[in-house]
């Protein structure tokens, strides 16, 4: 059968855009349709945007510490309306040259809802295509928990355009958005509270990190509330919203932000007209291919529910785009070591295994941990430390993880990212000599096994 298209791609998004402009680059016939905004979550109400206002929220702490190098510096104040106006007109810049990158490959760009109405069949607003194979990529949608009032909470999409910064903020979850979020709002001035069901947030990143970061941020005057969740909103006369919890408490707060977990974004996508299956947590079920139960259709990216990053998906979209049009360059993706990044604040930077799964795993380790205050701080009075941690095989000396909470934690792993995915051992960080005077440098200067 002669097909409109050899691809047809569901969603303008990170994986999306990568594997249409690959698959047009390798001489695929290629369409995206896309129904709300070129470069998906990540360009628009996710990565990007987040750490423009984590920027925002840092010259509070630069301000903080200007005096203890000789800056005499007038009380400084903050337009929430500049930097969203800001933001907002570098996002558009980034939409266009998401359009310009996909029209510019050949892709032919189809602006509206698409519905799958077969195996190798799709509409968007009342026209038919037919695609040899069909990948969904369409991402995912944050989801707040049905109780009373939860139409007054905002998510992550809200945040972005809210028209004045808050004075009070709950902020509610467990996750790095959470976390994120609740340092954006109090950097920029906002009273702010993080409520958290579990003992402690960031379930799954290393012990000592979580730990320290919570200290931390208790410094900072962040109020924390561990085990403890909302069981209802309600809207008092001046506007304020009220949050009771399990346990009979209330809090009052003028914005409640709720970051507890995202669902795979499948609404009216048409997969009951196809052979598509989900797994039990609703994600699509796919195989180490991206393959989903009808042969025709290849899903990727945060609807699968794997690792749900934007670099991860960039990965996906490459494999799938070299495994069907230039299967001579195809290579699988590797989701081991996967580096990556909190950007709270102070930021969070891991890669590799926690002490934790390092445990679980079987292997006898060799904990190295070092705190520190940062030299820029030793001319203030501000009293942060940094963390640094590796994660060492006792019996064969492989570095297995590393861990930073600090400043440049993102920067600064990346490029351990690399060590580690080269197999590198801990004699081999010992003898590389470091940069000085830097934080970084402590990563191949511990030498005591702290456990």
């Amino acid at each position: 059968m002669a097909y409109d298209f050899d691809l047809f791609v569901i969603g303008a998004g990170s994986g999306g855009v990568r594997a249409a402009r690959f698959a047009a680059g390798f001489g695929a016939r290629v369409a995206v349709a896309e129904s709300r905004y070129l470069g998906g979550t990540c360009v628009n109400v996710g990565c990007v945007p987040k750490k423009l206002l984590v920027y925002g929220a840092h010259v509070a702490d630069e301000l903080e510490q200007a005096a203890g190098f000789g800056w005499t510096l007038e009380e400084g104040h903050f337009d929430w309306g500049t930097l969203i106006a800001n933001k907002n007109r570098e996002i558009e810049r980034l939409n266009g040259i998401y359009r310009n990158l996909l029209v510019n490959s050949g892709v032919t760009l189809l602006q509206g809802h698409a519905r799958i109405t077969g195996a190798n069949e799709v509409e968007v607003e009342g026209q038919r295509y037919t695609a040899a194979t069909i990948l969904i990529a369409t991402g995912g949608w944050p989801q707040v928990p049905d109780i009373p009032g939860k139409e007054l909470a905002i998510t992550s999409n809200e945040a972005f355009y809210l028209k004045a910064l808050p004075r009070r903020v709950l902020v509610v979850g467990g996750g790095y958005i959470a976390v994120e979020f609740a340092g954006i709002f109090q950097g920029l001035g906002a009273a702010t509270t993080l409520l958290y069901r579990g003992d402690l947030f960031l379930r799954g990143f290393d012990g000592s990190v979580r730990t320290h970061l919570k200290e931390e941020l208790e410094k900072r005057g962040m109020d924390l509330q561990f085990n403890a969740d909302i069981q209802r909103i309600d809207k008092l006369d001046d506007g304020s919203l009220k949050a009771t919890l399990n346990d009979g408490r209330e809090l009052v707060a003028d914005c409640i932000f709720y970051a507890t977990g995202r669902r795979p974004m499948l609404d009216n996508l048409g997969l009951e007209n196809t052979g598509v299956e989900l797994d039990p947590r609703g994600f699509i079920r796919v195989d180490e291919q991206f393959q989903t139960t009808e042969p025709s259709i290849l899903a990727i990216g945060d609807v699968i529910g794997r690792v749900q990053l934007t670099p991860v998906a960039l990965a996906e979209g490459m494999a799938v785009a070299r495994r069907l049009f230039k299967p001579e360059q195809y290579r699988p993706v590797d989701y081991q070591n996967i580096p990556t990044a909190v950007f709270s604040q102070p930021p969070i930077g891991t890669v590799g295994l926690t002490e934790e799964q390092a445990l679980a795993a079987g292997h006898k380790v060799q904990i190295f941990e070092s705190r520190f205050r940062a030299m820029k701080l030793t001319l203030t009075d501000i009293q942060e430390k940094t963390l640094m941690k590796l994660v060492v095989d006792a019996e064969t000396d492989k570095v297995l993880g590393c861990h930073m909470v600090g400043p440049d934690a993102g920067e600064i792993i990346q490029g351990l990212g690399i060590a580690l995915k080269a197999g590198a051992t801990k004699q081999q960080f010992d003898e590389t000599i470091g940069v000085h005077p830097t934080a970084a440098e402590e990563f191949v200067s511990m030498r005591t096994v702290t456990r």
